[in-house]
């Protein structure tokens, strides 16, 4: 005889359970109504209970739609943690107060060519290279100390055993959880931010190997002008020696060996004055300025030039007009140098200046601290292109075919003195009205 057909058992047990709760209920509730209710209710009684029935499911469905609403919020916080952490464009890890990964996102995953379950429980320093692990340790321990933020580069190995550089940013955080008893404890976390940075590194170091291809060049430039200059000093002294001796030897020269002896003077005299800014370029470039700073009266450097240029400037037509021996200062600065970027800074005023012209020179007090040197002539002035191309070496500002002989160096070799010295130069001009040359020094107190 054939069996009867059962329905599946998935079926049969669900329908069971729910059956065997159903009785169960049934007989809970008959119990309690037997127990506090008599046998008969009176309607108005029945029809309380039947209003405060309908209420109470009103107000379960309508629990039940707001936990279907928090599920649902709750699932589109989810996708929007998945998007900001698992798909960030950089890695977030955290970590326990011993070091071992406890969370990795897709990012670090992929950077390391591993699934983030085999990341889970590992020492974040198995993975760094051995020759930067003591980085990672040193910033640990200061983080566990401090509990200040810790950056640091260092390289990490990936599964293939290839190595990349990696930018750690490392924070202490509390992380919240349930105890057994279902009781909120706090225990400390490191959370870390990995980013790639090869190709920043890369860069870096090809920054550097260009620096230093640079800085070797140009010391090996400063060391052939140091050498030149002094091989073409040495027969250009004695070419000037000879004819200052031609020039005053007896009896007197013609006139037309005259004129050629001044020729040769002068043009020996300008290609010195060429060689010695060269050599003192090449000097202050490669390091090698040896300055014997002093207090100074800025008077008495004032003074020396003065008498320097005074020759210079009557041949001219120029008034030159100092402060008042009245107003003192006193700066810190080397005593040659200084007189030697007054007199660059008076002689281009000279040059540069219209017949019967003038220069002013004057002081100006910036702060408690600091002064002010500024001269001023009555030249044509320059132009906003002029002044964004001075200091540059070699460059007279198109007076190249002028008249005026010059080098385009000594500007150059003033600037990177005062900076030497701790002090500024700048330059003021309007066209048609003249130029404004100052240098800025520290003050030092009177002696």
């Amino acid at each position: 005889m054939n069996s009867p057909i059962k329905p599946p058992k998935s079926t049969f047990s669900k329908e069971s359970t729910w059956q065997r709760l159903r009785v169960r209920a049934e007989a809970s509730f008959r119990k309690k109504t037997d127990a506090t209710l008599p046998n008969s209710l009176p309607p108005e009684t029945t029809e309380a209970l039947l209003h405060e029935l309908q209420v109470h499911q009103i107000e379960l469905e309508m629990q039940n739609e707001e936990l279907r609403e928090s599920q649902v919020a709750l699932d589109i916080v989810r996708a929007r943690y998945f998007d900001l952490y698992d798909l960030a464009p950089i890695g977030y890890l955290t970590l326990n107060a011993y070091g071992a990964i406890q969370q990795a996102n897709l990012t670090v995953a992929n950077l390391l060519g591993m699934t983030r379950g085999a990341l889970i429980k590992q020492p974040l320093s198995k993975l760094i290279l051995k020759a930067d692990q003591d980085i990672y340790y040193l910033s640990h321990k200061k983080l566990m100390e401090s509990g200040d933020t810790q950056s640091f580069d260092l390289q990490i190995v990936r599964s293939d055993f290839s190595v990349f550089w990696a930018n750690l940013v490392v924070t202490l955080a509390d992380a919240y959880s349930h105890d057994n008893e279902d009781s909120l404890t706090t225990e400390q976390e490191i959370r870390v931010v990995l980013s790639d940075i090869s190709a920043r590194k890369k860069a870096e170091f090809a920054l550097q190997e260009a620096r230093l291809i640079a800085d070797k060049a140009n010391l090996a430039k400063s060391e052939f002008l140091s050498s030149m200059s002094h091989e073409l000093r040495t027969p250009l002294n004695a070419i000037l020696g000879f004819a200052q001796l031609i020039e005053a030897a007896e009896p007197p020269p013609t006139i037309k060996q005259q004129k050629n002896v001044e020729q040769i003077l002068k043009a020996g005299w300008y290609l010195l004055e060429l060689i010695n800014e060269i050599l003192d370029l090449a000097v202050i470039e490669a390091g090698k300025v040896v300055l014997h700073l002093e207090h100074l009266s800025l008077a008495e450097v004032l003074n020396d030039a003065e008498a320097m240029l005074e020759h210079q400037a009557q041949q001219r037509g120029i008034h030159m007009q100092f402060p008042l021996a009245s107003e003192l200062y006193f700066v810190q600065a080397d005593r040659v140098r200084i007189k030697q970027v007054m007199v660059n800074l008076l002689s281009n005023a000279l040059k540069y200046n219209k017949p019967n012209g003038s220069v002013l020179v004057s002081y100006v007090k910036k702060s408690s601290e600091r002064v002010r040197i500024c001269v001023q002539d009555t030249g044509e002035g320059l132009t906003t292109d002029n002044m964004a191309q001075l200091f540059q070496p070699f460059n007279r500002l198109g007076k190249e075919s002028s008249k005026e002989e010059g080098t385009g160096i000594g500007l150059v070799v003033a600037k990177r003195i005062v900076e030497l010295m701790s002090g500024a130069i700048g330059v003021e001009s309007v066209v048609g009205k003249g130029t404004v040359f100052w240098v800025e020094f520290d003050l030092a107190e009177s002696v």
